[in-house]
């Protein structure tokens, strides 16, 4: 699909699976999601990524670091599927094995999608959203440049502690980055 610097981005294989599987079920990881995802609920999250890169050419991109080949997460861009006051919109997220956390890996692949929403995909906006409590993922839409636009109470979890979330946004930019090469 495309490159940045250190990441390459790229349609999910059945060998990222077992990765994966441990990544979705791994307590640290998963802190600021409901609940870990069992095996069967990752298998069909991976089959419906892979159906909308083939249909429209982006989902969560599976990710590999560069420099070992290595499977590190997903970082992509998606439609949330639920009905809120910004739906709908193009999301920016990511979710990275803390093997590869404190890296710089997720913002600069966030950088590396938001160019690939703004000048391949020509959308105006991306929206990213995360618990209020999620500092990290919050500082990470900070670093992309977005710009916080409120906060909403998550409609796919009423009355959770999880359902405070806030919201940030950013505006088509034209986003010069020689690292980034599409087509590969």
């Amino acid at each position: 699909m495309f490159t940045s610097e250190r990441l390459g981005f790229r349609q999910w294989q059945d060998s990222d699976l077992p990765s994966f599987v441990a990544m979705n079920q791994d307590a640290r990881v998963m802190k600021f999601f409901p609940n870990p995802l069992p095996e069967n609920e990752t298998r069909e999250m991976v089959e419906r990524m892979k159906a909308l890169i083939d249909q429209r050419g982006y989902s969560w991109f599976a990710v590999d670091e560069l420099s070992s080949g290595q499977f590190i997460g997903f970082i992509g861009l998606n439609h949330p599927r639920f009905e809120s006051f910004f739906t709908p919109c193009m999301e920016i997220g990511w979710r990275l094995h803390p093997d590869f956390w404190h890296k710089g890996y997720a913002t600069e692949g966030g950088n590396a999608c938001l160019d690939f929403a703004f000048n391949t995909l020509k959308v105006e906006k991306v929206y990213a959203f995360t618990a209020d409590t999620n500092k990290p993922s919050e500082q990470v839409m900070v670093r992309l440049g977005m710009t916080k636009a409120g906060e909403f109470l998550h409609p796919l979890l009423p009355n959770h502690p999880l359902s405070n979330h806030v919201l940030y946004v950013t505006s088509k930019r034209v986003v010069s980055n020689p690292q980034h090469t599409i087509g590969l």
